[in-house]
């Protein structure tokens, strides 16, 4: 595993970012390779509906676990798992799964501080405990995406410098924890993202969806990475279903 760590980490490049266009399963993961992915990532909302579950670690962490192993099987490149919260609160146990999922085959994952099923964010203590449990029980060569919801919370009305200001500590505190990257979701605001990247010790992660900055843009900003999220299974929901449509309605 420790090349395709070492090749997914190099892919990280501020101003020349890694596009994620986000997978769900091992078809999914193949199309995107064919179209020239560097790596495959997945998100856990399109992962969980393709399944019929909702998000917030609603599909099970035994299916979650044996799909990111088939997808890792079904592809040459390195693959990150979206792994939400952990599936557990406390450091040894989120540890403990952690280490299952390095087992799939997976060469990192996405890591949340929200609380998941719950309200608000873990406190930074204790989500930086969390993250360094992780690193323990991987080791160095896996790629701790650490995810911030603080741009989730109350909406882009509320994103302003005290709360960029706020991620950035989280940001630093995260890094010095052992994360690998710094996930930003919900942010567009790009004065405030090229604060963040020029602040944190961390590649930044920016999520892509229908309004947002483009990719040019977010590069300029200072970014290392775009994940796309949900939106390639909802593009691809609608036009499945689309297609069917127009089947049905031959006469």
């Amino acid at each position: 595993m420790s090349y395709k760590f070492q090749a997914f980490s190099a892919l990280h490049v501020p101003g020349d970012p890694l596009i994620l266009y986000n997978a769900w399963d091992p078809g999914s993961a193949r199309a995107v390779a064919s179209a020239g992915a560097k790596a495959i990532a997945t998100g856990s909302w399109s992962v969980a509906a393709a399944q019929a579950y909702g998000d917030g670690e609603a599909l099970p962490l035994e299916l979650a676990l044996a799909g990111a192993a088939r997808i890792a099987g079904a592809v040459d490149l390195p693959v990150t798992i979206d792994f939400e919260g952990g599936y557990a609160v406390e450091p040894a146990a989120v540890a403990a799964n952690a280490t299952r999922l390095v087992a799939t085959g997976a060469i990192g994952c996405n890591f949340e501080d929200q609380v998941v099923g719950g309200e608000g964010l873990h406190p930074v203590d204790f989500q930086v405990a969390r993250i360094a449990a992780i690193r323990a029980a991987t080791g160095r060569d896996f790629f701790i995406n650490a995810r911030t919801d603080i741009f989730l919370q109350n909406g882009p009305a509320t994103h302003d410098e005290a709360k960029a200001d706020e991620a950035i500590a989280r940001g630093n505190a995260y890094a010095a924890a052992g994360a690998s990257g710094f996930f930003v979701p919900g942010l567009v605001d790009l004065a405030l993202l090229q604060k963040i990247s020029r602040a944190v010790r961390l590649p930044i992660n920016f999520m892509a969806f229908p309004g947002a900055p483009g990719t040019r843009d977010v590069a300029d900003a200072g970014v290392a990475r775009i994940s796309h999220g949900p939106n390639p299974y909802r593009t691809a929901m609608a036009a499945l279903t689309a297609a069917a449509q127009e089947a049905f309605d031959w006469r």
